[in-house]
């Protein structure tokens, strides 16, 4: 396994975007609904991430995965802290963040109810997967970068997804110690997948419903067209995604040490703070 990142919460500020620019992915109609939408999915997702990690750090007894916890549990607080500050901004440009931040309180609360601790964190595992390999999507598919360009929304989601890189096999090292099953992790993943994926499409179309630029046909075919074509739905991302499944499998299997190593000298100094075009 490559060796474990020490894990912090980095100072970080960013100039969030106004509303002078509604599609602010590379003006594409779907893909500036749908990563407002991820967005707004952040703050209890983050959340309810934490509480499923701390309900078993008392039963943690390696003290490098005890540090890499709290290193965890800081670094998912800030990210909290950040998207609700970018979620009230892409409010004020007409995306129904607030909306969809309250559905996923209420949806939370009920699946808390209904599953038990074990199952939250081995859930909380496999979408620590799946925020993983979009991070790395992120940051190494030239097309993905080109759709940010240089929009205010893009330092906070590179600074996002370098992080959720550094930290995205805490969560499931984590249910391995405490004795989690390969068969409990597997239907977790199932269970998140289609949750995950169904409120996705269902609040993306929601919040392009409220959007006029999509009544005109030909946008919206050619946005659509797009998406189709996109990094994000390709072959080798749904491969990623369902590599969770395999047998043995562990989220260092796909080694992301070069990676971070690359855009750390992009987004930080020496001493790990944030670079001024960072912001």
């Amino acid at each position: 396994m490559p060796q474990r990142p020490v894990l912090k919460a980095r100072r970080v500020q960013f100039t969030l975007p106004t509303g002078t620019r509604k599609h602010f992915a590379g003006d594409d109609l779907v893909m500036s609904h749908l990563v407002a939408m991820l967005s707004a999915v952040f703050p209890e997702g983050e959340d309810f991430f934490i509480r499923s990690v701390r309900n078993y750090r008392d039963q943690i007894t390696d003290p490098e995965l005890q540090q890499a916890v709290k290193g965890f549990i800081a670094q998912e607080a800030t990210h909290r802290q950040q998207h609700r500050m970018l979620n009230e901004r892409l409010q004020d440009m007409g995306y129904p963040t607030a909306r969809f931040d309250r559905h996923v309180t209420w949806l939370l609360a009920k699946l808390e109810k209904v599953f038990s601790t074990e199952m939250a964190l081995a859930g909380t595992a496999a979408l620590e997967h799946y925020t993983a390999t979009l991070a790395e999507l992120l940051l190494t598919d030239e097309q993905m970068l080109d759709l940010l360009g240089r929009s205010d929304v893009r330092p906070i989601l590179l600074w996002h997804a370098f992080e959720e890189c550094e930290h995205k096999a805490v969560a499931f090292d984590v249910f391995q110690a405490v004795g989690g099953t390969e068969r409990t992790r597997v239907r977790a993943m199932r269970i998140a997948t289609a949750i995950f994926l169904a409120e996705m499409v269902i609040q993306t179309l929601r919040s392009m419903a409220r959007d006029r630029a999509s009544y005109n046909p030909r946008r919206l075919l050619r946005s659509l067209n797009d998406f189709r074509k996109s990094p994000l739905v390709s072959a080798e991302t749904r491969r990623r995604i369902a590599s969770y499944t395999r047998p043995g499998f562990h989220p260092d299997d796909w080694d992301t040490t070069e990676l971070l190593d690359r855009w750390s000298k992009e987004l930080f100094d020496a001493d790990g703070n944030q670079l001024a075009q960072a912001r």
